[in-house]
């Protein structure tokens, strides 16, 4: 065989290798994904099953029904609405110990303590932009409610 011949055979013999492995690697691949998804699929079915687990064992006695106490009725009335002139009025049936009002991201925009609770307040807010607010009102007794009020722009 001449020199011409050897570099011809043993490029096709490379180029028969490379294919082979190729393929090879492709085969492999396919079969590693199926069992990669088989077992995400696997492991998120039994992660499901053990999310629907319905039944709850107490060791001892079972927990009061008082914990989480459902709150008494707050008579809390926020007037006018929407809020126009920079200005509404909160009335209530307790004495309110606290207001926080904040815009809808979270910045305070009004805070006060009242060191003699008062049923009825008016609040003065200083340029409100319009837009909605959340208003969190304590009382004197530790309970809080939350209400949202609409301010619009004065005409």
């Amino acid at each position: 065989m001449t020199w011409k011949e050897q570099k011809y055979f043993w490029n096709n013999v490379s180029n028969i290798l490379l294919t082979l492995a190729q393929f090879l690697i492709d085969i492999f691949q396919k079969v590693f994904m199926k069992r990669i998804l088989q077992l995400v699929f696997l492991l998120t079915f039994t992660i499901s099953l053990q999310a629907q687990k319905d039944t709850i064992n107490y060791i001892g006695t079972p927990p009061q029904q008082d914990i989480f106490r459902p709150a008494t009725a707050i008579n809390v009335t926020i007037y006018p609405v929407p809020v126009r002139e920079n200005n509404f009025t909160i009335k209530s049936d307790k004495d309110i110990s606290f207001i926080k009002i904040t815009n809808i991201i979270g910045q305070d925009i009004f805070r006060v303590k009242y060191n003699n609770p008062q049923q009825i307040i008016r609040i003065m807010l200083d340029n409100p932009k319009r837009g909605m607010y959340i208003v969190t009102i304590n009382f004197s007794d530790g309970t809080r409610v939350v209400k949202k009020i609409m301010v619009e722009e004065s005409e």
